[in-house]
């Protein structure tokens, strides 16, 4: 059985977010869900739930764009009362998600999403690995 490295990317998340006036945390996930990493300040399960709803949204974005031979998802933001929310694709497998304040510069926080993708680069690869056969999953 072949099964992938985790490389956690919180220390990313953390310089993304520090470095955004107006941003509050981020998680970056695989596109089936799975947490790579999040920002401090979240509980584990906030960052889980954040990373599944980041999850549901990039992939109904991705449905529409194949739904309307419209291509695939750079970029998906939702517009809430006090607060927006960014996903990025990060690679083929994955997307990076940020919630801000209502005030923030979307322009600003698209760049420096991107540059924190280009960043991550190879980690969101993951070169798969092979597990001891005498290891046990439910360990972990």
């Amino acid at each position: 059985m072949t099964t992938f490295q985790r490389i956690d990317l919180g220390w990313l998340l953390d310089e993304l977010v520090n470095g955004l006036t107006d941003a509050r945390e981020a998680v970056l996930l695989s596109t089936d869900g799975l947490l790579r990493g999040f920002s401090s300040g979240q509980q584990r399960t906030d960052a889980e739930r954040f990373g599944a709803m980041a999850s549901a949204l990039h992939s109904l974005a991705r449905s529409a764009g194949y739904h309307f031979k419209a291509g695939g998802v750079a970029q998906t933001v939702v517009e809430l009362d006090e607060a927006m929310l960014f996903i990025t694709a990060a690679g083929e497998n994955a997307c990076l998600a940020l919630l801000a304040s209502e005030n923030a510069d979307r322009d600003l926080i698209a760049l420096e999403m991107n540059q924190a993708v280009r960043r991550a680069g190879a980690h969101l690869a993951g070169e798969p690995i092979r597990r001891p056969e005498n290891e046990d999953l439910r360990s972990r």
